[in-house]
Order: structure tokens, then C-alpha cells, then sequence
């Protein structure tokens, strides 16, 4: 199977989330390998915040960032002009089956995308197949059953079985970082270097953020249309829900964690 529905969709509640990612907090395993001159696949680039900067890291070196939604390159070419960034092209690309020649990058970079797809060992071998020998693969997912929180609130219990049922549903993979170095290694890999990192949410201004995204996404976003649509839940479920997140973001002791498996995959 390698069709699979993104089950978060680009909902402002989303890209709220995405914008704020960086080279530093979301691929900081994989900065020592970057270099000027390289060239770099970023597979699954969304509105291209890691995206660019990758692109300053490796200049002159080029940056090909593709996602399978043509929306959201218009979000991306947007970042690299505010940035003044000329090395950066995009596309629109399956990364079950890339357009690239083998052996066309020295570094293929997917963060928070094989959570989403029907056959991430496929994928993986795409990866590796565009990757020039030496270069690396480097790879990055969350893992939902291993998200953990202070105080308790049984919402949030609640939303983490339903996401995981809805995105099981869409032919995804929510606990995705766990199962990086196995997939690896069915995909051909023989040189990998695991490891793990982490978000945390605990000052006043971050919990204020995560819980009021999270609370918008189960209400407004496209998992929020699939989980009613796939009869996982109900629009008065998903409200209640949406009022732990905000109960936990109000609480001064609240602390939230989301941990990453990580590969580099030597080529």
C-alpha cells in the first residue's frame, strides 16, 4: 500500500505548528553532517521553515524541497524569498516513487513524513536510492503513545486514542519514531546511527501555544473532518476534547512532551 491520507492537512492550526519548526529544534542530529556545497532533498518540505534552513547551511550547495500537496510550495518559495535564499528549488513529489536520478543528492532529509505513508520501507528505499554513495539519509518522527504530560487530564487520553485510531485509519503510522531503525534496516540500510530527540512544552507561552493549536486542530482541521467522517468520534466528543487541551495550557504546573526517533542512514 502506498496510498495513505495526510491526515493533519494544512489547516492554519496546523501550519501554526510547522512555521515553527527549525534546522535547530527539528534536525539538530543531522546538523553535523551538513556542509557548504552539498546538495540536499528535502522530502515533504511543508511551508519550508527547515527548508531554508538547510538551503543557508549547505550554500552554494542546492536545495530541492518537494511535498505531495502543491499548496504548500507557495508557502515554502514565499519563506526562501523573505530569506533571500537562491539555492532552494521546489517540486511536487511522491516519495514512493522520486523523480531524481540515482544518486543525485549527498543528504535526503524527511521530517515528520513517514508517519503519513502507506509504505514507509518503500519510501526509505527512494530515499536511498537518490542518495549518492557516502551521503546520508536522514530521517525524524514523532511517537504518539510516547507522548506524556503533567497533570493528568482525561481529554487527553481521550484525543491520543483517537488520533491514533484515525490515523491508522488514513493508512498511517502515528508511533512512526519507534519503528525508524526497522524500517531502515528492511529498506537496506546497513549503516545507521539511531538516536532520539525531543519537544517540550512547560513555560507559560509555550503551553499557551501548543494547547491552543492542538485545541483549534480537533475542532477545525482536516483530522478533525476525518475523524467524524470516519466514525472514530463525534463533533461534541471532539469540542470536549478541544476544552482538556485548554484546561492543561491553563494549568502553571502543565508539561508536555513529544519524543523523535531519528536515523542517519549511511548510503
Amino acid at each position: 500500500m502506498t496510498d495513505a491520507v495526510y491526515t493533519h492537512g494544512h489547516h492554519e492550526s496546523v501550519l501554526r505548528s510547522h512555521r515553527w519548526r527549525t534546522a535547530a529544534n527539528s534536525a539538530a542530529y543531522l546538523l553535523g553532517e551538513l556542509r557548504p556545497g552539498l546538495d540536499v532533498l528535502d522530502v515533504g518540505c511543508g511551508p519550508g521553515t527547515i527548508t531554508a534552513d538547510l538551503a543557508a547551511l549547505v550554500a552554494p550547495g542546492r536545495v530541492t524541497a518537494v511535498d505531495a500537496a502543491a499548496g504548500i510550495l507557495t508557502d515554502a518559495r514565499a519563506v526562501a524569498v523573505e530569506r533571500g535564499l537562491e539555492n532552494v528549488e521546489f517540486a511536487v513529489a511522491d516519495v514512493h516513487a522520486l523523480d531524481f536520478p540515482d544518486g543525485s543528492f549527498d543528504v535526503v532529509h524527511a521530517h515528520q513524513v513517514l508517519q503519513h505513508v502507506g509504505d514507509p520501507v518503500r519510501a526509505l528505499r527512494e530515499m536511498r536510492r537518490v542518495c549518492r554513495p557516502g551521503g546520508v539519509v536522514a530521517v525524524r518522527d514523532s511517537d504518539y503513545a510516547a507522548f506524556s504530560w503533567f497533570p493528568h487530564v482525561p481529554a487527553l487520553d481521550e484525543w491520543q486514542a483517537l488520533y491514533q485510531r484515525v490515523a491508522r485509519a488514513n493508512g498511517g503510522e502515528p508511533d512512526a519514531g519507534r519503528r525508524l531503525l526497522s524500517w531502515a534496516r528492511r529498506a537496506g540500510f546497513t549503516d545507521i546511527t539511531p538516536s532520539a530527540g525531543v519537544w517540550c512544552y512547560a513555560t507559560p507561552e509555550e503551553r499557551a501555544w501548543w494547547s491552543g493549536l492542538w485545541a483549534d486542530r480537533t475542532t477545525a482541521s482536516s483530522y478533525a473532518r476525518l475523524a467524524v467522517e470516519g466514525g472514530h468520534t463525534t463533533p461534541e466528543r471532539l469540542a470536549a476534547i478541544a476544552e482538556g487541551w485548554r484546561e492543561w495550557g491553563a494549568d502553571g504546573d502543565g508539561w508536555f512532551l513529544v519524543p523523535h526517533g531519528e536515523v542517519l542512514c549511511r548510503a
